[in-house]
């Protein structure tokens, strides 16, 4: 019973982490899909796969927090590059700011 409560509040943190670290990972500049999967398998504990990134990449896309762009590989076929956006900046600064209370806050009891 307590794997299970453990597993439920484990899934659930991450996906509450997700968005805010797919934002992190295209902070530095623009960045491929495929490359922000092997930041994000960089955090241990995480777990994430491409099946779940880009998803959210395309609402962000929509939502105006990242642009997009086409470019050619040398490597295969064209790569979609996204960076973020004035919008996805303070949206992430914002979460940061949220993420680094909440933390401390949890430190302090």
């Amino acid at each position: 019973m307590d794997d299970r409560l453990h597993d439920n509040w484990t899934t659930q943190l991450r996906k509450g982490l997700l968005e805010m670290c797919i934002l992190n990972a295209i902070k530095p500049g623009r960045a491929y899909g495929y490359e922000i999967v092997r930041r994000l398998r960089q955090i241990e504990g995480l777990v994430i796969g491409e099946g779940t990134i880009y998803p959210i990449l395309s609402r962000f896309h929509r939502e105006g927090l990242v642009e997009t762009h086409l470019e050619e590989s040398s490597a295969g076929p064209a790569r979609k590059y996204y960076e973020l956006t004035d919008r996805g900046k303070k949206l992430l600064k914002k979460m940061s700011a949220t993420w680094e209370t909440i933390v401390r806050g949890v430190r302090n009891l």
